[in-house]
């Protein structure tokens, strides 16, 4: 008997949307997707009941951007457990660790419920840790109700997000709803940061949080017009003129990337004469490595927090990361940021200045990132169906065959193009995201990565459902 066959019997308690009967028409699938948004931008603003106002600094800063996370809110874990599930679930089942046969409608099905189950059990797990940890208040301060009232909170957030991915990915709209929410997040912060009209005193008066307000206010207060340019360009601490520019840079770069490709002449063997170009794409693992990639850093950061919360002093503690509150001018706390240990390794320099005074720390998080989304782009070929075998085992199914070579050579030929896109693909999408933390752009890199790639697949999604309904209405017509 397979494992994921003792699921059977508790399969009915498991939440599920039913697929939809009849074909959901575009525009329908449209405001779907806008309603799941929505949602999902409420619940990120909802406060959670029961918490106390923490004084201190935001322990996972660095990933809440990436992981659709917003601190305080139902929204505090974000995408980041059902995500990591799904990517763990994947792997043991590409690795044939997991027994389950993808091409079985029954395995499919038992198959898509462990990943909710493992994907809910992991919420409840993460959400008692941060209550745990004292991320709200001391446990025994807030009360034994209040902390299970967050549990609760937190839980039932995951089983919307949950909810709202399979609507989408059951074709009621459009794409996955954890891209989605991943995109509009990452998106919304780097608005935020452009254009916020939050004041902070940071010790030099008071400032406009956002880059472009506080040009024009530096501009107007300040009597010495070349110190406020240098002011908006290099500011520290608070969002300036050169992290936008870079950001925009990095879009750019994303974007033209994204149309580095391969175009192999394929023809189809059934019907004579119908030529084709399969194309292979510098991303030809999409942004999956720097998801996995980002995945594994946040939950050592995750772990690294709670062990180091509990054990400060201690020396194993801190080989996995060494912790201390970043502040402003005024001694105001914003964040907790990795000064030690292998959190502070893998994560990017501050500033261009901290790159220069620890050019090791550089050279590591460039190093790391480059071979950790080498490995993972490979990885994931081997395990998503998507490598040279099962490439060539779909084309043979389909009876296709590449144009001026026998049916024998596919394989062949696919070889010399799938692994090294996957693998230099890999890296650079890793050197993208290094150069953009270099660079200090809005958002990080891997979130401007994950915005442009999520952002394509969207538009393509897009695309293919408009020709779809524009050629049935041609039908129609006719």
């Amino acid at each position: 008997m397979k494992l994921i066959q003792l699921l059977r019997p508790i399969l009915r308690f498991i939440p599920e949307v039913e697929k939809p009967t009849q074909k959901v028409p575009f525009s329908e699938k449209i405001t779907w997707t806008v309603c799941a948004l929505l949602v999902y931008v409420v619940c990120s603003n909802l406060p959670l009941y029961g918490i106390q106002r923490a004084q201190t600094s935001d322990p996972f800063y660095w990933m809440r951007v990436i992981l659709a996370s917003n601190r305080g809110t139902v929204m505090e874990l974000g995408v980041s457990p059902l995500m990591t599930t799904g990517m763990a679930m994947q792997l043991l089942a590409g690795a044939k660790i997991l027994d389950v046969d993808l091409k079985s409608k029954e395995d499919r099905v038992l198959f898509t419920a462990a990943q909710k189950l493992v994907g809910l059990l992991v919420t409840l797990v993460q959400a008692t840790l941060y209550v745990v940890s004292g991320m709200y208040g001391d446990v025994a301060s807030i009360g034994a109700g209040n902390a299970i009232l967050i549990v609760a909170q937190l839980t039932f957030a995951g089983v919307i997000l949950l909810m709202l991915d399979e609507l989408l990915q059951k074709g009621y709209g459009l794409g996955s709803g954890i891209s989605l929410f991943i995109a509009s997040h990452i998106s919304e912060t780097i608005v935020w940061k452009a254009f916020s009209p939050t004041t902070i005193n940071t010790g030099r008066g008071t400032e406009f949080e956002g880059a472009v307000l506080a040009f024009f206010h530096l501009m107007v207060v300040r009597s010495n017009k070349l110190q406020a340019i240098r002011e908006a360009l290099y500011r520290q601490n608070l969002p300036n003129l050169t992290n936008l520019a870079a950001t925009l840079l990095i879009f750019a770069l994303c974007i033209y990337m994204q149309g580095w490709r391969v175009m192999l002449a394929v023809k189809s063997q059934r019907a004579r004469g119908a030529e084709q170009k399969y194309p292979i794409k510098l991303f030809y693992t999409s942004n999956m490595p720097i998801i996995l990639q980002t995945a594994f850093v946040s939950n050592l950061y995750f772990m690294s927090q709670m062990f180091y919360n509990q054990a400060p002093n201690s020396p194993f503690v801190k080989l996995f990361g060494d912790w201390s509150p970043s502040t402003l001018e005024t001694g105001a706390v914003t964040n907790t940021v990795p000064v030690g240990g292998l959190a502070y390794y893998v994560s990017p320099p501050a500033t261009f200045a901290a790159m220069l005074q620890d050019p090791f720390h550089a050279l590591f998080y460039l190093m790391f990132t480059l071979t950790a989304c080498a490995i993972f782009a490979r990885t994931w070929t081997e395990v998503s169906g998507s490598s040279v075998r099962d490439v060539a085992r779909h084309f043979r199914e389909n009876q296709i065959v590449m144009k001026g070579h026998r049916e024998t050579a596919t394989a062949k030929i696919l070889g010399r193009y799938i692994p090294i896109a996957a693998a230099l693909g890999g890296i650079c999408i890793g050197l993208l995201t290094v150069v953009a933390d270099y660079m200090g752009a809005i958002g990080s890199g891997t979130g401007i990565l994950l915005t442009v790639t999520i952002i394509f697949e969207f538009q393509e999604a897009f695309m293919k459902e408009n020709a779809a309904m524009m050629g049935k209405q041609s039908i129609m017509m006719m």
